[in-house]
């Protein structure tokens, strides 16, 4: 799918050179859609072009932590010491 964005040209040259716009725009998609729990890590990573650790940099680097509620540790919690039972 291709989206086209309209920007006047003063909001466009004040926001950077074009391809620097395009990519800053992907960007904001990309992290948007990962803080609304549209987008797994790797699929911003692969909307992006980037490598799995590269995605998750980038996703630090905006404060778009992973979603990782109480509920979720005590499962994993759970796990842990059902495989660590003698």
């Amino acid at each position: 799918m291709q989206v086209v964005v309209e920007l006047p040209d003063a909001v466009a040259k004040q926001l950077g050179p074009d391809a620097r716009l395009q990519r800053r725009v992907l960007e904001a998609v990309a992290l948007e859609g990962y803080r609304e729990g549209r987008l797994t890590s790797g699929q911003v990573a692969e909307l992006l072009g980037l490598s799995r650790w590269e995605a998750e940099d980038l996703l630090d680097a905006h404060g778009a932590r992973a979603r990782y509620s109480l509920e979720m540790l005590e499962e994993d919690r759970r796990t842990m010491a059902r495989l660590l039972e003698p």
